[in-house]
C-alpha cells in the first residue's frame, strides 16, 4: 500500500500474517493434524476477517499454500513491506495431554520455563535450513546460552508487542472462552528478526484431543481467526485514537487533555494516584498519560483531576507521569486503572528522574 503523497503514515496501514512451518516442517503433530496445516487455514481466515472488514489495510502473508518458507525469509517480507505488525500464528504442544489454552509470546527475556519449550520447538525450523550457522550467525536453538542474546537486545516495540498480545488474549478469553496463559517474554527468532511490533500466537495444544478437535473444525478456525481479528481491530483502534489524543490550551491558560473520540472517564478516584516523591537512584515504575513538546502545568485542572502529576524531561519531549511503582507488575495492575481516565496510558521505567530503556529496566529487575 503506498502513500503517493509522501506523508507519514499514521495508524495501521500494513499487516503480516505468518502462517508457521510448511512444506517439509509440519511443525507439532496431533494424533491427526499437522501444525502447518492448522495454521495456514487460521491464517487464512484472519486475512480475509481484515480485508472485508477494514479497507484500510493491506494484508500480506508469509505463505498462502503448503511450502516451506525460512524463518529469515519471513522476516525479510515483513520487514520490506514496511509493515505495521507481524503475527506470527502457531499451535502449541506438551506431553501433557491435558495443557490447553491460548498463550501470546513477544520477543523478550529467555525464561528457564516451560515456555522455554515453546521456543525451542518454534525456532528449531532453522535446522532444516541450508546453511542455518551462518545465516543466524551460529544461534543454536537448543542451546540456552544462545538466548542470552534476546535479553540483551533493544527491544524497540516491546511495549506495543505487549499491547498488541494483550488485546488478542482478552478476545480469546472473553469472546472465544479459551483458556488464557497470558502474555509472555521468549526468544522467538523470527520477532527478532522483524523490524516493528510483532507476536507469535498459540492458538491452542495440538497434543490436547479436545482442542485438536476444535482447532481442525471450521467453527473452531473460525472462532480462533475472529478472535485474533478482534483483537486487531481494538489495537488499529487505540493506535488510531493515540494519534488524535491532543492537548487544548484555553484562552484562560487553564489546560486539559481531551480525546477526539466519544467516552466517559473511568471512576478511578484522583487521589488513587498519589505516589511518594521519585526514588534518587532506584528503578521505579510509572504511568505516562501524556506528552507534549511545550511544557503545561501538572495541575489537576490538566489531568482530569489527578494530583501529584510528575513532569519527567526526555529530550524535547515533556512526560507526564503518575502513580510510581518498585514492582513492575504492580505498575501493570495500576496502569489498567489509570486507562479507564487515559486510554492511552501505558507504565515507563525511570531511575535518577530518567526514562530508561523498558527492556533494561526487565533486565535488572531480573537479575
Amino acid at each position: 500500500m503506498g502513500n503517493a503523497d509522501n506523508e507519514p503514515k499514521r495508524g495501521i496501514q500494513t499487516v503480516v500474517i505468518d502462517a508457521g512451518h510448511g512444506g517439509k516442517d509440519p511443525g507439532a503433530v496431533g494424533k491427526i493434524a499437522r501444525e502447518k496445516d492448522l495454521t495456514l487455514k487460521i491464517a487464512l481466515k484472519v486475512g480475509q476477517y481484515i480485508e472485508e472488514n477494514m479497507e484500510d489495510v493491506e494484508v500480506i502473508y508469509t505463505r498462502k499454500s503448503d511450502v516451506s518458507v525460512e524463518l529469515w525469509k519471513r522476516a525479510e517480507i515483513a520487514n520490506e513491506a514496511e509493515a505495521d505488525l507481524f503475527i506470527s500464528i502457531h499451535v502449541n504442544a506438551h506431553p501433557r495431554t491435558s495443557a490447553r489454552g491460548t498463550l501470546t509470546l513477544v520477543l523478550g527475556q529467555h525464561r528457564a520455563d516451560e515456555n522455554f519449550d515453546v521456543a525451542v520447538r518454534e525456532n528449531s525450523v532453522i535446522l532444516l535450513e541450508d546453511n542455518y550457522e551462518t545465516i543466524y550467525e551460529g544461534f543454536n536453538p537448543e542451546s540456552t546460552e544462545s538466548y542470552i542474546m534476546f535479553s540483551l537486545m533493544q527491544k524497540t516495540y516491546f511495549r506495543q508487542s505487549i499491547e498488541f498480545g494483550s488485546f488478542v488474549q482478552n478476545q480469546f478469553r472473553e469472546r472465544a472462552r479459551r483458556n488464557d496463559l497470558g502474555v509472555r517474554e521468549q526468544g522467538i527468532l523470527v520477532l527478532a528478526q522483524t523490524s516493528m511490533p510483532g507476536v507469535l500466537v498459540e492458538t491452542g495444544f495440538i497434543s490436547n484431543p479436545e482442542e485438536e478437535k476444535f482447532l481442525m473444525s471450521d467453527y473452531g478456525q473460525d472462532i480462533i481467526a475472529s478472535a485474533i481479528f478482534r483483537g486487531f481491530r481494538d489495537y488499529k483502534r487505540e493506535i488510531e485514537r493515540r494519534s488524535h489524543f491532543e492537548l487544548l490550551v484555553r484562552e484562560d491558560q487553564e489546560t486539559v487533555f481531551q480525546e477526539t473520540y466519544s467516552g466517559t472517564p473511568g471512576d478511578l478516584s484522583p487521589e488513587a494516584s498519589a505516589h511518594q516523591p521519585l526514588p534518587g537512584d532506584r528503578l521505579v515504575f510509572g504511568i505516562q498519560v501524556a506528552s507534549t513538546k511545550n511544557k503545561v502545568p501538572a495541575v489537576p485542572a490538566s489531568f482530569k483531576g489527578y494530583e501529584n502529576v510528575i513532569v519527567v524531561e526526555d529530550g524535547r519531549w515533556y512526560k507526564y507521569v503518575v502513580g510510581f511503582e518498585t514492582d513492575y507488575a504492580e505498575a501493570l495492575n495500576r496502569c489498567l486503572a489509570v486507562k479507564e481516565d487515559f486510554p492511552d496510558a501505558f507504565v515507563i521505567a525511570l531511575k535518577n528522574g530518567k526514562p530508561v530503556p523498558m527492556n533494561e529496566a526487565i533486565l535488572e529487575i531480573n537479575q
